[in-house]
């Protein structure tokens, strides 16, 4: 199925994800290679989930394990029952085969999980210490080589407990490298141990963000955005 069938898919769904993230999510499943599988934490009613199973599909048709208790959402006050709809998304897409759905908190979900993690999407609780307990459970069951996406990390959006621990995350870790950027979410991959450059490579793109990100709200002219948006991808 080409991207623009499954974006007439998604547009039926409900859920915070642009086009571009969710072209991101699907390049990524679909260039896992291993025999490992894909945990999304946070499943909402299945937007992002049939970009990842779309992908997948495409690609080694890894498992795709979507962990959410469907009893409400971030960006919603009120608590309502999500699990139906996901199910019926899902299965409108064609990627029921490939999706396990775990109706459990992101905590609860970890106790008994011991499959080995090539990719893993992190949007579930955006509350500082909720996204930091996610990393804690969750990071090492990442195979090296392996990729971790947070979403909803750049500056300006509403919940500053993502970008905050991705932050001290890549800032402290020494198994973390290759830092990206596309749109509100931010990619990183686990190696054994990172290099010094590799640690000074993720501190200087960061800087770039932010600075990126500060120079944006100026309203600078096109030209010099757009070359900030190159600096940043490269």
């Amino acid at each position: 199925m080409e991207i623009h069938e499954i974006k007439k898919i998604v547009d039926n769904v409900d859920g915070w994800l642009t086009d571009k993230e969710g072209e991101l999510l699907y390049t990524l499943a679909k260039n896992c290679t291993s025999e490992n599988v894909i945990v999304e934490i946070g499943s909402w009613k299945g937007k992002s989930t049939i970009w990842l199973g779309m992908g997948s599909k495409r690609g080694n048709k890894l498992k795709i394990y979507a962990i959410d208790p469907h009893k409400g959402h971030k960006h919603r006050s009120d608590k309502i029952e999500t699990f139906e709809e996901f199910q019926r998304n899902i299965k409108n897409a064609k990627i029921d085969d490939i999706i396990t759905p775990i109706v459990k908190t992101s905590e609860e979900a970890a106790k008994n999980f011991d499959e080995p993690i090539k990719l893993i999407f992190i949007d579930g609780n955006h509350e500082y210490d909720h996204v930091k307990l996610d990393v804690e459970l969750w990071f090492p069951k990442v195979t090296e080589g392996g990729i971790l996406a947070f979403h909803d990390t750049a500056s300006g959006n509403r919940w500053t407990g993502p970008k905050r621990v991705v932050k001290e995350l890549v800032y402290k870790s020494k198994k973390l490298r290759n830092v990206r950027f596309v749109n509100s979410i931010t990619i990183v991959e686990k190696v054994k141990r990172t290099s010094l450059k590799d640690r000074i490579m993720n501190r200087y793109t960061f800087l770039l963000k932010d600075l990126y990100e500060y120079t944006n709200k100026l309203n600078l002219p096109k030209p010099l955005r757009v070359i900030g948006k190159m600096l940043i991808r490269q």
